[in-house]
């Protein structure tokens, strides 16, 4: 039986699952949420209702982390996402968790408040995500120095969480010129075929954006 993933492009977390499943040209059929009848059958497998959900037979799984570990162990492929040395994936979990909590939910925080009925604390929530965004910049700015990916030479889970997490911080709080390392590891993303593919399946959804896309990436 075929994968099913049920997702949205223009979604960071989704694009995180979706940039492992072509990586290793993983067959699944794709469950759009704006199709008919896709968010209520999303509730039925996972009642939380957040996506992405990868479902494997009659297994439906959540979080993004999971699902990337899942196909490593029961769909791998020549991209093995998490090495299976155990100091070296201690690793790739410890950027994959930085990714996801410190880049992306931070920058969440001005997105969320964007789209409340009466966005009062908008200003607030911006100076805490450039904030946030400042202190996540600095920290990848040093541990990226000397390494092609995330977690060293090869690309891994954490570089799933990466692409994402950085394409959507900067348009929120741009990448400094202090940041040469962070900046030319976004642009290394980018270029990766499988995250080009990401963005451009995205790039039609850009009007969704509640801060307004940039007219870059």
């Amino acid at each position: 039986m075929p994968l099913t993933l049920y997702a949205h492009p223009f979604s960071s977390y989704c694009q995180k699952v979706l940039v492992a499943l072509w990586e290793n040209g993983t067959p699944f059929a794709y469950r759009h949420l704006e199709e008919p009848g896709a968010k209520d059958e999303l509730t039925a497998l996972w009642p939380i209702g957040k996506f992405p959900v990868l479902v494997d037979g009659d297994r439906p799984i959540a979080e993004t982390s999971i699902i990337i570990e899942h196909l490593d162990i029961s769909h791998p492929g020549p991209v093995r996402f998490v090495p299976d040395d155990r100091k070296a994936a201690l690793e790739v979990r410890l950027m994959d968790r930085f990714f996801d909590q410190h880049v992306m939910n931070a920058a969440q925080v001005a997105v969320n408040e964007s789209l409340r009925q009466a966005p009062d604390r908008l200003d607030e929530a911006r100076r805490a995500t450039a904030a946030a965004l400042e202190r996540a910049y600095g920290w990848l700015e040093t541990r990226l120095a000397g390494r092609p990916w995330a977690a060293g030479s090869d690309f891994t889970m954490a570089d799933c969480a990466a692409a994402p997490s950085l394409f959507y911080a900067d348009w929120i709080h741009p990448i400094g010129d202090r940041y040469p390392i962070l900046r030319a590891y976004r642009t290394r993303l980018l270029q990766r075929p499988s995250f080009a593919r990401a963005v451009e399946e995205g790039r039609r959804y850009r009007s969704y954006f509640p801060l307004g896309a940039p007219d870059r990436d």
